[in-house]
């Protein structure tokens, strides 16, 4: 729902920016791209990737402005770690990845207001 200030659907916009630029970089470093926010009941995965035979589940997080708040990274709690792990789980078990090694990475995206990128920073094997 969109509030009268308009956030929510600022925030969206600035999430499916920085989704965009990661999946971006990721094909542009020789991953494939498998899925994006594929979704279950556990949670949703932003970008799921192979490169070789691994599968990569990717977090995208982004902020605005500067990191005076922390990094986007550091936005990466436990409970976030458990969901994104419970969901990739799902995702394996659905697409049949039994045998596959899997890495979880973190893409962390500082944006300006215009939705272009201040800095980018892949995170491998993050948690």
């Amino acid at each position: 729902m969109n509030s009268p200030s308009g956030k929510k659907d600022s925030r969206k916009q600035k999430g499916a920016a920085a989704e965009e630029l990661a999946a971006a970089a990721l094909i542009e470093k020789g991953y494939r791209v498998l899925d994006r926010n594929w979704r279950c009941r556990f949670g949703e995965l932003d970008i799921v990737a192979e490169t070789g035979e691994t599968l990569v589940v990717i977090e995208v997080r982004s902020r605005s402005g500067t990191a005076s708040f922390g990094t986007p990274s550091e936005s990466v709690n436990a409970r976030k770690v458990m969901q994104v792990r419970n969901t990739a789980q799902q995702y394996v078990h659905q697409k049949r990845y039994y045998e596959r090694p899997i890495r979880f990475d973190v893409i962390s995206i500082i944006l300006r207001p215009d939705l272009t990128p201040v800095s980018m920073d892949h995170i491998e094997n993050a948690f």
